[in-house]
């Protein structure tokens, strides 16, 4: 006998995190994911980090267990000699077990497909309750919200009914998310089909329309931003009506998932503990065995990156775009062999350093041996002085911490034996609404020993299973003689049955919408940075009103246009903003140029952003 749960009424609060491949997804999990977002084979906007359909299979299967859920990036744009084959990928990725996919191509909504959730990426450039709407009136389950959103507009998408997920930590795109064509332009390689460049992350010599350098540094990473770290704002996000939270990073490695997943875990469950009426979306408790610490994962420094509404000038990190790790103190006396610190932290042998010159240079080393506050580099680095800050972004022993098993995750269930008719009936409750019995005819016969001590030992064998014991009990007087094998049986069968009407809960609560055409507003008109590069797409935009003026910029290149969007201002960050009460004045554009790699900024103030153009070379 199995029970169907009554649903709870709390709102779900959901952890969602990266994974590139089927390890790193497992330890995601077990270190207290609600849920995983992973590439499938192809048209991921991480081609980098692919997977076969038997590892999600095999991830599907292992996340519901817990009921946390497996969501696919599909999040390319996809050309029309496609279609055909992305339409297969869905029908395989649904047999296989994925909960959702996560989508930028509006051709998806226009396809006949299994029931399966459609989450609209954020390379849908959802930055306003308006588009939000739209997406959701569509079809789409759910929407991510542009990483420039703030609380405001976050508020006002779930107000409207939107299912909203937004990023909390990770890498930053210097660009709203799908409308950033620098790597096409110069590369030819198209972020929209996750192949990334990362023009932004380069060194850039700026200059002002008359030619004049505007700063001293001929190398200044000016589109390279912070990371984002929002660990005090989850209960603003929750408050503001956000259910997902969403840890960037499908390109990490799996010890820094297992950090920055069970720190989230962490500080999600004292936000979601301190209100009332909210509960996190999947079960189960994970123990952990380290201490989790943001600082000492791969970071350029963090930035809750306008989360306020208000432009800031913390999101960049111009001196380099390679991690910065955690300030560790500063070097107190050189000798030709060794330095000393005043670091207050434990330094071990094998950790990395980077340090910044006078100059704005950034240099690096390890520690071949440390000694206390004494460390022996393994060769001294060059333009390092006594008072040089230095920042641990190698943390040795914390990432050989990282490298076993450091989390198990199980789900606490009740075992409780009790007399039946002719027989024993063994029931096993979760906690969350689910149990599950089985029952076997045996003769009862009495012990002639104490026996309950055994059969308790014996129904609370769950090893090997996602199950542990809460508490167990054998509910019947005196002492009994039950066999063993019957007792196994019993309990295999409960272990089985729970399992079962778990997972079935998890297929029958999705939710999968509709597709309809929203009417678009009278004019609308859709150019290249709707990025519509099939003719499905463009049906679809048609049907909802809207003039097509343009195809993507991978099918059609428009010519010198905006090639990026960004909420990160140059000129705000130099000082220069007229708004904020800046210095001085910086009339026009400013000129960024690396090698090859020529384009001029321009300041939309009114709008307070800044979009990027190319420029030709003389």
């Amino acid at each position: 006998m199995t029970t169907t749960p009554i649903r709870s009424k709390t709102k779900k609060i959901e952890l969602l995190s990266p994974a590139k491949d089927l390890a790193t997804a497992i330890a995601a999990i077990d270190h207290g994911a609600d849920a995983v977002y992973i590439g499938a084979d192809d048209f991921s906007a991480r081609s980098a980090a692919a997977n076969d359909i038997a590892d999600i299979s095999s991830l599907a299967e292992y996340a519901h267990h817990y009921r946390a859920r497996v969501y696919i990036t599909l999040n390319t744009i996809i050309y029309d000699g496609e279609l055909e084959r992305v339409r297969e990928m869905v029908y395989r990725l649904h047999e296989a077990g994925a909960d959702a996919l996560i989508v930028q191509d509006m051709a998806l909504l226009e396809m006949e497909l299994p029931p399966i959730e459609l989450h609209a990426s954020t390379q849908c450039d959802i930055r306003d309750a308006a588009k939000a709407i739209f997406l959701h009136e569509a079809g789409f389950t759910r929407v991510v919200a542009a990483r420039e959103t703030p609380l405001s507009s976050l508020r006002e998408m779930a107000s409207a009914g939107v299912e909203v997920e937004a990023f909390v930590h990770g890498a930053l795109c210097v660009c709203y998310s799908g409308q950033c064509y620098m790597s096409q332009a110069f590369a030819s390689r198209s972020a929209n089909r996750g192949r990334c460049a990362q023009i932004c992350r380069l060194p850039y010599e700026l200059t002002d329309i008359q030619g004049r350098k505007i700063t001293q540094s001929s190398a200044l990473h000016a589109l390279s931003l912070k990371d984002m770290n929002r660990s005090d704002y989850l209960g603003d996000m929750i408050d503001a009506g956000v259910t997902s939270f969403k840890i960037e990073g499908r390109l990490k490695d799996a010890s820094y998932v297992k950090n920055i997943t069970a720190w989230y875990r962490k500080k999600l469950d004292e936000s979601i503990n301190s209100r009332e009426g909210f509960s996190r979306s999947s079960d189960g408790i994970s123990d952990i065995s380290f201490i989790p610490d943001p600082n000492r994962s791969f970071n350029r420094g963090f930035t809750g990156y306008f989360l306020d509404g208000q432009t800031a000038s913390d999101v960049w990190n111009p001196v380099t775009p390679k991690s910065t790790g955690e300030p560790t103190g500063k070097i107190t006396r050189i000798t030709s062999a060794c330095m000393e610190t005043d670091s207050p932290q434990q330094l071990n042998n094998g950790d990395g350093f980077l340090f910044v010159t006078p100059s704005g240079q950034t240099g690096g080393f390890r520690i071949d041996r440390a000694e206390g506050r004494t460390i022996y580099p393994t060769a001294m680095p060059d333009g390092i002085k006594t008072g040089t800050l230095l920042y641990r972004n190698y943390d040795n022993a914390f990432e050989r911490a990282l490298a076993g098993k450091t989390a198990s995750r199980h789900i606490p269930v009740d075992i409780l034996l009790e007399d039946s008719p002719g027989g024993y009936t063994l029931t096993l409750s979760d906690g969350y609404g689910f149990s599950a019995s089985a029952y076997r005819a045996c003769e009862k016969e009495d012990a002639r020993t104490p026996q309950r001590e055994k059969i308790i030992s014996d129904i609370s064998k769950l090893g090997g299973t996602e199950f542990s014991v809460s508490s167990a009990d054998a509910a019947f007087p005196g002492e009994r003689f039950i066999p063993g094998s019957l007792l196994s049986s019993m309990r295999r069968e409960c272990c089985r049955k729970l399992r079962e009407v778990r997972v079935r809960d998890i297929a029958e609560s999705r939710a999968v919408k509709p597709h309809a055409y929203p009417c678009a507003p009278v004019g609308t008109q859709a150019d290249y940075t709707y990025n519509i590069s099939n003719e499905m797409a463009r049906g679809f935009y048609e049907k909802c009103g809207i003039t097509v003026t343009g195809r993507a910029f991978e099918s059609e290149n428009p010519g010198e246009v905006k090639i990026a969007e960004c909420r990160h201002c140059i000129k705000y960050s130099l000082g220069y903003c007229p708004k904020h009460g800046g210095r001085g004045t910086l009339n026009g554009p400013v000129f960024l140029r690396s090698g090859k790699i020529r384009m001029k900024a321009v300041f939309d103030c009114r709008r307070c952003v800044m979009e990027i153009f190319p420029v030709k070379r003389p």
